[in-house]
């Protein structure tokens, strides 16, 4: 066993400590007290390998050794951020699915309860307006609900639902595509022929088409008019369209009325077919509706209808709803 070495005495040879100033042998590489780096020796030094053409002076063969004192920087590392992640996760991409679903639902429920105007036949601000609801293909032309608003071209025209649209302007039609896309090139203000079909029996009319600033204040008018609307004491969807040409029996069949309505306290029934609305042919359940809500209330018209097959004419005064 070795005797422990003495590293606080100093012997011939020994090297100093720059940092503490400590004798050690020179064979040590680090100090015992601070731990720092003693010096490198020759075998321990490699040169360093200048490329051609630098421009940097050669340095001396020794290297001079960093001593870092406590006053020296220190580098800092800051936090590791997190990237930040874009868009939602699953969960919520599931919420938005179920939202748009019930949404899209109470949209088609609102609409079908006629809480939602149909849309009109015309689209943008610079093609003509002629005032009634859109178009439908059926058999022979193009057909429609009802007109609206009341005054509109249409309804000027003695256009009511139910008809059949044969020829707008000279062109045939024979879907609802080509009626709107007609409509669509046809200048505003221009006065056209229309060729309809009515009970099976083709009439000719004309029409003079408005803009979308005119129909809209037509629509205006008779939204905010301060008489308010008729009522009739009936449901547009406990109606039935009635079309029958070998009997030539054509209206619309009242399938419930209210109680406490005009209807019934004027005689109406159910079950009896409303030809006319004040000498008006009524051809739909849509048309109906709209003719009984522009009628001012409390003001009496003639209702023609069918009852067990008796034509019969009975005036009820309209109420308000």
């Amino acid at each position: 066993m070795q005797p422990p070495q003495n590293f606080g005495a100093s012997g011939p040879g020994d090297r100093v400590c720059a940092q503490c100033g400590s004798p050690m042998p020179k064979e040590m590489r680090f100090c015992r007290s601070c731990g720092n780096r003693l010096g490198e020796g020759p075998a321990e030094y490699t040169e360093t390998v200048r490329l051609p053409g630098s421009t940097t002076q050669q340095r001396s063969a020794g290297t001079t050794p960093f001593y870092p004192t406590f006053s020296a920087p220190m580098a800092t590392v800051g936090p590791r951020r997190r990237r930040r992640r874009l868009g939602f996760a699953g969960t919520t991409w599931m919420w938005i699915a179920l939202v748009a679903f019930f949404g899209m639902g109470g949209l088609m429920s609102l609409a079908r309860k006629g809480h939602i105007s149909a849309p009109t036949i015309t689209f943008g601000s610079n093609r003509s307006y002629v005032g009634v609801d859109d178009f439908n293909t059926t058999d022979g032309g193009a057909t429609f609900k009802d007109v609206e608003p009341p005054g509109g071209p249409a309804d000027k025209a003695g256009l009511v639902g139910g008809d059949i649209v044969t020829s707008l302007d000279g062109h045939p039609i024979k879907a609802a595509s080509e009626a709107m896309d007609l409509l669509g090139r046809t200048p505003i203000g221009k006065t056209i022929e229309v060729i309809y079909l009515r009970d099976g029996i083709s009439h000719t009319t004309q029409l003079t088409t408005v803009s979308r600033d005119e129909y809209n204040r037509l629509d205006r008018e008779y939204s905010r008019r301060p008489e308010g609307k008729g009522k009739f004491g009936f449901e547009r969807d406990r109606m039935t369209p009635i079309s029958k040409p070998e009997t030539k029996t054509f209206g619309v069949q009242i399938d419930w009325v209210d109680e406490n309505g005009p209807a019934i306290l004027f005689g109406i029934k159910t079950g009896d077919i409303i030809t006319d609305f004040d000498n008006v042919p009524i051809r739909t359940p849509d048309e109906f509706l709209m003719r009984v809500r522009r009628t001012i209330p409390y003001t009496t018209v003639n209702i023609a209808l069918l009852r067990d097959g008796q034509k019969m004419v009975i005036p009820v005064k309209i109420g308000k709803s």
